[in-house]
């Protein structure tokens, strides 16, 4: 059996570990931070659980379905429960609380625009059909030549699949009450894109949040992550905590070591789940890399954020689990993100309060909110002043809509924007998400999962296929280790 090296231990790592030691391989994970979880860090202060990343529980069969896989369930190791309203919209003239009961969210359509409940179950159709082929079969594929794409199932299905169509044009086309619109092109956002450069292949978003239903793991979202780590541990995975990875060591085209910070790990195959461009320019030198510097710049990456970790010490009346502030035009805070690359003048944003559900995560009558603005990637000018400026604008309109003061109850505050991305997990230009997924980045689009220079060096994660996201990160993990198998195999 092989000696595998991992870096980092974000999902893609931890699941792409625990698969290569299911398959009998010797594996050991090199974290630069403290713990595992890559973005999905958390902290305690205060008597305050906050998750530091990924904050909505979609797709629960992908979970599922990873633990499938090793004979266990996702019920062995954490609690979930499906949250009713899914979350909140709020927009400038009143509130939209989801349901997750499919007939009351049908009638709230037909209440805003006449026949759009049948037309409702038209697109919901339409985005089954999309989530079980992109789901059981799209994501699965290494993207690694076009012939993997040589399937009948997808040849015959490509016009349904709306592959060429933009996420917009595909809801414009039924829908036309702007509320019903916004709340169907809000899932992409999830991919780092507008609903103008994300094609309608990827309603089946919708699916996933209409009929999959919004979740949390009681506990936090960090429950996820001790799933995975424990699972590895299990398997055998060894973990080496505080050790940043300088370099890969590279011998007659194939990767025999990797420095850290304390030691050298000989390996016969290395997977980076580290950010991939962190990789390429870091720890290898510019003979091995699969892209130029010039390919990077020209990327289109999802946003980064500017986050807000907040605990109050009371409790919020109208406070709901997962809240969308869609208050103020869409267009102009998206113009700022994807064109202009400047900070917004009016901000769209999203509050989390596990705290509505979970009491574990907050003291005794007190609240625990998460507040993000979607940032463009790269942009200079994060200050303390700034990320100031910006809390005191989003808390103002969002005691407007609750009709409470907040201002006066909180009791802690910590920001965390573009420069902490870069600094924590090695993020190109800051980035939260990854590379967005549109046309131009998707399947054999995206970064390659294998080194072409190095036949031993792979990669995982959000900026490789499938994308980004949490369930495809958990994938990612799956699939490569797939590849390498192959690969083992054939060089064995």
């Amino acid at each position: 059996m092989s000696n595998i090296i991992v870096i980092g231990s974000g999902f893609a790592s931890l699941s792409a570990a625990t698969h290569m030691a299911q398959q009998g391989h010797t594996v050991t994970v090199l974290e630069k931070n403290d713990k595992s979880g890559g973005r999905a860090n958390y902290f305690k202060a205060d008597g305050f659980t906050f998750d530091m990343g990924p904050s909505w529980y979609w797709m629960p069969d992908v979970f599922e379905n990873y633990f499938k896989f090793f004979g266990k369930t996702v019920a062995d190791y954490y609690t979930l429960t499906r949250l009713d309203p899914s979350y909140t919209i709020y927009f400038n003239n009143g509130e939209w609380p989801i349901p997750a009961n499919y007939q009351t969210l049908k009638a709230d359509f037909e209440n805003l625009e006449p026949g759009s409940g049948n037309k409702l179950d038209t697109f919901i159709a339409e985005a089954k059909y999309k989530y079980n082929v992109g789901i059981n079969k799209l994501v699965y594929k290494p993207s690694l030549k076009l012939t993997e794409f040589l399937d009948w199932d997808l040849a015959k299905g490509l016009f349904k699949l709306d592959v060429f169509k933009s996420t917009t044009a595909h809801v414009h086309s039924l829908f036309k009450h702007e509320k019903i619109r916004n709340m169907l092109e809000f899932p992409v956002i999830f991919l780092g894109g507008t609903a103008k450069t994300i094609p309608a292949l990827y309603t089946l978003m919708n699916y996933a949040d209409i009929v999959g239903g919004t979740w949390y793991p009681m506990g936090g979202m960090y429950k996820i992550v001790d799933a995975m780590h424990a699972l590895a541990l299990q398997k055998g995975v060894t973990f080496k905590f505080n050790e940043p990875v300088t370099k890969i060591n590279i011998v007659n085209g194939k990767a025999k070591s990797v420095s850290t910070s304390n030691q050298i790990y000989n390996a016969d195959v290395v997977i980076s789940g580290a950010d991939y461009e962190h990789t390429e320019t870091q720890l290898l030198d510019p003979l091995y890399r699969n892209y130029t510097p010039k390919y990077w710049s020209s990327r289109t990456m999802a946003p980064s954020s500017l986050l807000y970790y907040v605990g109050l010490n009371k409790k919020l009346k109208n406070l709901k689990h997962h809240s969308l502030f869609f208050d103020v035009p869409f267009n102009a805070h998206a113009e700022a993100l994807y064109t202009t690359k400047t900070w917004p003048d009016e901000p769209l944003f999203y509050v989390g309060a596990p705290s509505v559900t979970d009491a574990s995560v907050a003291p005794l009558g007190h609240e625990n909110l998460f507040f993000l603005i979607p940032v463009s990637a790269g942009i200079n000018g994060d200050t303390d002043a700034l990320r100031k400026k910006y809390f005191d604008i989003i808390v103002k309109r969002f005691e407007q809509h609750l009709g409470e003061n907040i201002v006066d109850s909180i009791v802690y505050y910590k920001s965390f924007g573009v420069t902490n991305f870069t600094q924590l997990y090695n993020s190109y230009k800051g980035n939260a998400y990854g590379l967005a997924n549109t046309l131009k980045q998707t399947a054999i689009l995206k970064p390659s999962l294998r080194n072409k220079q190095v036949k031993n060096l792979f990669y995982t994660g959000q900026l490789t296929v499938p994308g980004p996201g949490v369930p495809p990160s958990i994938i990612s993990g799956q699939v490569v280790s797939h590849v390498i198998a192959n690969y083992l195999i054939n060089n064995g």
